[in-house]
């Protein structure tokens, strides 16, 4: 009996030690599952974390690389508006040179208006007294020219060009032999004639049958009749203006010149 007492005692103690056993393993896994759903938690709330902070990064560098460009075109920008700083600067000393240039124009021009009247009118001068070949062809160009003067639509520059060619042509004629058909009043009436104009040094005149010659008689400012003798010397020089014979000597009557 006391064997049964003992065996029953070690039972009960036993049971009383896996139940001390079990109580605090049911409270550590309770402990446990907190902690565990604890950590799952802060890892959720770290991975929710990290993909904001993720996000933030990204558009922090998408922010950095912007800033990067708009500096470039900021950069760009410094470069063009100093470059455009310096073409306007040059433009305005340019233009600034060109309203002197105009004001200095203006001037020029009002005060060459009158001189090429001047110059004009003593052209006209000249004509008047000179031999009076192409007189009509030559007065014609100085009314012409005056036109030209008093015409605001021609400017400044191509008018004084007309006169200069003016003074060109007439400047020319001295160191030209020319042959044209003219009407003279002579004193058998008006003929018309060969005229043959050597330079200033000579004027002369032969009736298209050759019959009758002359010359201009720059003293007393007239036609003249000459002898027969010369008309076949008039007749070869026509001939050799006209390139009708091969150039050769002209044996033509040239007046003294005037003593002063």
């Amino acid at each position: 009996m006391g064997t049964v007492l003992r065996t029953s005692f070690i039972n009960k103690s036993m049971f009383g030690v896996i139940l001390l056993a079990l109580l605090p393993s049911a409270a550590w896994a309770d402990k446990t599952d907190d902690i565990v759903n604890r950590n799952v938690a802060r890892m959720k709330a770290g991975a929710s974390s990290q993909a904001k902070i993720d996000d933030i990064s990204e558009k922090t560098d998408k922010i950095v690389s912007q800033y990067h460009q708009q500096r470039k075109v900021v950069e760009g920008l410094k470069v063009y508006n100093d470059r455009l700083r310096r073409t306007l600067t040059a433009q305005e000393v340019a233009m600034r040179k060109l309203q002197t240039s105009i004001e200095d124009a203006s001037l020029i021009e009002r005060q060459i208006v009158p001189l090429m009247m001047r110059m004009i009118e003593g052209l006209d001068k000249f004509v008047e007294a000179d031999l009076p070949f192409k007189k009509k062809e030559r007065t014609a160009r100085l009314e012409r020219i005056r036109g030209y003067l008093t015409n605001a639509n021609i400017s400044a520059a191509e008018r004084f060009r007309q006169v200069l060619e003016a003074y060109s042509t007439e400047n020319a004629y001295g160191a030209s032999i020319d042959v044209y058909t003219d009407t003279l009043n002579l004193s058998e009436g008006n003929l018309t004639v060969n005229v043959l104009q050597v330079g200033r040094s000579g004027l002369y005149y032969q009736t298209l049958d050759g019959a009758v010659s002359g010359y201009w008689d720059q003293n007393n400012r007239t036609w003249t009749e000459l002898d027969s003798s010369h008309s076949d010397g008039i007749s070869q020089a026509i001939r050799i203006a006209q390139g009708k014979e091969s150039k050769g000597l002209m044996r033509l009557p040239i007046a003294a010149p005037e003593v002063l």
